[in-house]
């Protein structure tokens, strides 16, 4: 089957471009398994937004419970990289790929062979968990064990501290790092590709949103609406494991 001709269109959008940012989120991973936030079928849906506030996981040892009862004894189960992951890895071995920026926390887009370097995490990493009064950080198979034991509320072993996983809770500042690496990666790209985003969580959508502004190529991959579609130069409706590696495939060929 022939490529529709929106793709043929985003791909000749894209021909010329030497530094593509990916930004990347949660519906590049549902394909994988995993649950967006504000679906029908969410995470929002199971799980209380308010157990992941910063001062409520600090103030109250009960929703703190609740939260490594999250986070253990898998988060994500056995999920695996899918056909998008793997396109933008495709897309870095191309020589074409400048960053992936992404909102994720499940850490599939280094399992498919992305090096770290080339990834601003947000949001976060699921894998990580330090004290968030002295910042020592903790090997998780060793607070697993911790847990398994019977530490349902487990504190720093240096300072008495909470200890709490590397995601970025609500009311949290982003990591400096990861967000200087994603704005200085905004400034460098000359088109940009969002998969799987609402575009509707702010910082992070500044980030297309800064080359966007710029007149820069902006392809975006979703399937349903986002809120940056008018400043969009195509939006492809779609699944990212099926849309994401057509283009790659297109631009690389």
């Amino acid at each position: 089957m022939g490529m529709s001709r929106d793709l043929v269109y985003a791909a000749r959008l894209l021909l010329e471009a030497e530094r593509i940012l990916i930004f990347t989120g949660a519906g590049i991973s549902t394909e994988s398994g995993i649950p967006d936030f504000r679906g029908t079928d969410g995470i929002w849906t199971k799980l209380s937004p308010e157990d992941f506030q910063l001062d409520r996981y600090v103030r109250d040892p009960k929703a703190r419970i609740r939260a490594w009862q999250t986070r253990f004894p898998k988060m994500f189960g056995n999920a695996q990289p899918n056909a998008a992951h793997e396109a933008v890895v495709d897309l870095w071995k191309a020589g074409k790929l400048l960053g992936c920026v992404t909102q994720n926390i499940d850490g599939l887009h280094q399992a498919a062979g992305l090096p770290q370097d080339l990834m601003a995490e947000l949001h976060g990493n699921g894998d990580g968990i330090a004290c968030l009064q002295c910042g020592k950080e903790y090997d998780p198979v060793e607070i697993e064990a911790r847990w398994v034991n019977g530490d349902l509320d487990p504190h720093c072993d240096e300072c008495g501290g909470i200890l709490k996983s590397t995601i970025v809770f609500f009311g949290e500042v982003l990591p400096q790092r990861e967000l200087l690496r994603a704005e200085q990666w905004a400034h460098e790209a000359d088109a940009v590709i969002s998969v799987g985003s609402s575009l509707s969580v702010y910082p992070a959508a500044y980030i297309p949103l800064e080359i966007a502004s710029r007149g820069e190529v902006f392809i975006i991959i979703n399937n349903s609406p986002t809120d940056l579609d008018s400043l969009a130069s195509l939006r492809l409706d779609g699944m990212a494991g099926t849309v994401l590696p057509q283009l790659v495939n297109a631009i690389v060929a």
